[in-house]
């Protein structure tokens, strides 16, 4: 009986999102112009940017450097959108700290970067931000098990992080619905839902499957960022989510 329950429930929830489904697409600055950094990302936002996300990697983590804190600081005059950090750093307690105080609204985090997830996820939420937890291509839905009501997204990798450019990876399609099958049912047992956010590939050719899997949120550099006319390219994504919904 249980189970029956759980699986109607899941059958409602999943014909919920699709009709009722808030999208959310982010640009990355990582691929932004980083000598006019503070105009590309007030055109974004005129775009009909949702987001605006910081890809910060240390050369360590992985294998680039990019921002830091200082970089969101003096970016959040002008943004009046939330800041998503994605920190590809290790360790990360520090630089949790030092984004928060920057003004970034949302942090995540790998969790083979921290020595205590649970602790780092509380962090976060202690210093008044929404917090999320990365996975790699090659990481395990199940280390969400445990810490899902500390967690208000997922972010899963469609690429290997550090450089941005990358290509799609296809059995990602299969993981989101893997964590948002997950997801529903904490939903189910608790009214509090989990946004699921996709990076790596992200583009208007593509976005509707991704959409269909489970994600509602959308991490796009090259794809955005690349083009002469970020409203276009916006509004190409959004038709194609629309088209998702239907």
């Amino acid at each position: 009986m249980y189970l029956l329950k759980n699986t109607l429930l899941f059958c409602l929830n999943f014909c919920k999102r699709l009709i009722m489904t808030d999208y959310r697409i982010a640009p990355s600055i990582l691929s932004a112009d980083f000598a006019r950094l503070g105009e590309e990302v007030r055109q974004v936002a005129a775009a009909g940017a949702d987001w605006i996300h910081f890809d910060v990697m240390d050369n360590h983590y992985v294998p680039n450097l990019t921002f830091g804190p200082m970089v969101c600081a003096a970016l959040r005059p002008h943004i009046q959108l939330p800041i998503d950090v994605h920190l590809m750093v290790e360790p990360v307690d520090d630089m949790i700290k030092a984004f928060a105080q920057a003004g970034a609204d949302i942090i995540t985090f790998h969790p083979e970067a921290s020595r205590h997830i649970d602790r780092s996820l509380g962090l976060i939420k202690e210093l008044g931000c929404q917090a999320g937890l990365v996975l790699n291509p090659a990481t395990p839905v199940y280390v969400l098990e445990n810490v899902l009501d500390k967690v208000d997204m997922v972010l899963l990798m469609s690429v290997n992080p550090g450089f941005g450019g990358q290509k799609f990876i296809p059995q990602t399609l299969t993981k989101i619905r893997q964590v948002r099958s997950l997801t529903d049912l904490y939903e189910n047992e608790t009214g509090r839902r989990i946004c699921i956010e996709v990076d790596g590939g992200i583009k208007a050719d593509n976005i509707a499957e991704v959409a269909a899997a489970g994600a509602d949120t959308f991490v796009a550099g090259s794809a955005i960022f690349g083009k002469p006319d970020y409203a276009v390219e916006i509004q190409a994504m959004r038709q194609a989510l629309a088209r998702a919904g239907q």
